[in-house]
C-alpha cells in the first residue's frame, strides 16, 4: 500500500487505488501541509483535494514527458477535431 504523499507535484502518474479497481492517470498539481489537489483524467477531467494519508493500492507508473505528450495529443484529439467543425 502507497499513499498519495509519495506524490510530486507537476507529475502524472498511473495509479490503481483499490486492488482490482481501473487503472487512473493523475496529476498532482497543488500540495498543502495535509492535503494535495489532484487531477483524476477519466471520461472527463475531475479536480479534487485528496488527504495525503488517503491510500493508493499500486503506483503502476510515472509517465515521462514523452509519455505525457503522447497521452495529451490522444485525450485531446476530440476537442481539437470538435472546433475544425465549427468553421
Amino acid at each position: 500500500m502507497y499513499s498519495y504523499d509519495l506524490l510530486e507535484p507537476g507529475c502524472y502518474y498511473l495509479v490503481q487505488e483499490k486492488q482490482n479497481g481501473p487503472i487512473t492517470l493523475i496529476r498532482v498539481s497543488v500540495v498543502s501541509d495535509h492535503c494535495m489537489y489532484v487531477s483524476r483524467f477519466e471520461d472527463t477531467e475531475i479536480q479534487e483535494w485528496r488527504r495525503k494519508t488517503d491510500s493508493i493500492f499500486d503506483i503502476i507508473e510515472l509517465l515521462d514527458e514523452k509519455a505525457v505528450q503522447a497521452w495529451e495529443a490522444e485525450y485531446n484529439k476530440d476537442m481539437y477535431n470538435y472546433e475544425e467543425d465549427e468553421e
